[in-house]
């Protein structure tokens, strides 16, 4: 196994379906121009509430990518 170096970046994704939904669109934007994603930590969740109902979902994740 090689020696690797990881560089952390935090995101916020968001979404009006599911906190799952919320991580997948910050990692399929992130993924356009950062290289190397190895892995996600879920830091924050939190929403919007409109009408007494969830209207978004908004999830902070830090994700993990080697360094070439």
């Amino acid at each position: 196994m090689s020696d690797h170096v990881y560089k952390k970046v935090e995101l916020t994704g968001s979404s009006a379906i599911d906190m799952e939904g919320a991580v997948n669109n910050a990692i399929a934007k992130a993924g356009k121009t950062i290289k190397n994603m190895d892995w996600f930590e879920v830091i924050d969740t939190r929403g919007h509430i409109q009408e007494g109902k969830i209207a978004h979902w908004q999830v902070t994740i830090k994700v993990g990518f080697r360094l070439q």
